[in-house]
This record gives C-alpha cells, structure tokens and sequence, in this order.
C-alpha cells in the first residue's frame, strides 16, 4: 500500500449540508455553511429509533444528541435525514401580519407613495 501525505489545509474540509460546496462560514445554528446559505438552518432531525435528534456544539464540531442512542455525528444525521432549509420560511414571513409573505417593493421618485 502506497502512503500519500497530508498536504496543508486538506486534513479536514468541511462541507455545506444544502449544497456540498466547501463551508467557509457558521451559521446560527453553529453548522458550518457557504456563504450563501448563511441565513439557512436546518429543520427537526429524527435518529434511526424515531426520536427527534438535538442540536450540540462540542470540541470538534457539531454534533447530534439521541435520548435513546446517544451522540451522533453531524456527517451520520445528515446521511439518515432530507436536509430542508426552514430559515428562509422564517424570515420571509411576518407574525404581525398574519404570515403573509413580505414582497420587495421600488418607489420612485415621480411616484405617489414616495412622499407618504
């Protein structure tokens, strides 16, 4: 067996669970993403005995917790579940308006709503 060595920086890459892309960022929930799924988060993970998995951060990472089996990793979760980003859902609905979705709106100047 032929040994191939370790070059810098390619001992541990990480990757984007929404994209496969190399994740240079962390998002909210501690996960590391690309840039642009920054804003993503994951939804509800559920472990192989069907209980709902919980989200830790530890030494080396990421990392999952089952009442029933104990701690699993985030590569083994994310293999077992379908990866949803629920983030953007979060952030396009409004509470106060009843969830109705927010829409990007451009005023002009010769407009009537611009001085309102």
């Amino acid at each position: 067996m032929m040994h191939i060595p370790k070059r810098y920086g390619e001992s541990r890459v990480e990757k984007c669970p929404f994209c496969r892309q190399q994740a240079t960022a962390v998002n909210a929930q501690g996960i590391p993403v690309c840039p642009s799924h920054k804003g993503a988060e994951l939804g509800e993970m559920k472990c192989v005995c069907g209980e709902y998995l919980e989200l830790r951060a530890g030494k080396f990472g990421p990392f999952f917790n089952c009442l029933n089996c104990g701690n699993m990793n985030l590569r083994k979760t994310l293999e077992i579940n379908a990866v949803q980003d629920v983030g953007r859902e979060k952030a396009n609905t409004s509470p106060a308006k009843g969830g109705e979705r927010r829409s990007e709106m451009t005023v002009n100047s010769n407009d009537p709503r611009y001085f309102s």
